[in-house]
């Protein structure tokens, strides 16, 4: 896992992940449910699509739109296995700890607060 302030930097120099954006629905969804909830829905997202060790869709379990946590998950790298490795450094093949789904929910809410933070 990744010093958070480090990991934002490296992604703000991705031009593809730079692309991410809440859309205005996204938004106004956020805003609606409020942040726990979203989280709450972060949670189980990691949890169902990326703890298990082996994820047979693996790079295809996320869709890119439709819910603010899988904008933030593409937008943080925490879309799949392979870019859990790369961006994370958190190894793929095995289970994710509790303590690495609670630094995927960390870094999802980051980059929401960020994006709520930008319309505000």
């Amino acid at each position: 896992m990744r010093d958070l302030d480090a990991l934002f930097k490296a992604l703000a120099q991705s031009a593809f992940r730079t692309k991410f954006r809440l859309s205005a629905k996204e938004k106004a969804y956020l805003q609606l449910k409020g942040m726990s909830l979203i989280l709450d829905h972060a949670e189980d997202f990691v949890q169902e699509r990326l703890a298990p060790a082996v994820i047979v869709n693996d790079g295809m379990q996320t869709p890119m739109r439709g819910h603010p946590v899988f904008v933030a998950q593409h937008a943080t790298a925490c879309c799949c296995r392979g870019c859990l490795q790369q961006w994370h450094h958190i190894p793929s093949g095995r289970k994710l700890s509790q303590s690495e789904q609670a630094y995927v929910v960390v870094v999802i809410e980051r980059w929401l607060n960020r994006q709520m933070s930008l319309s505000a």
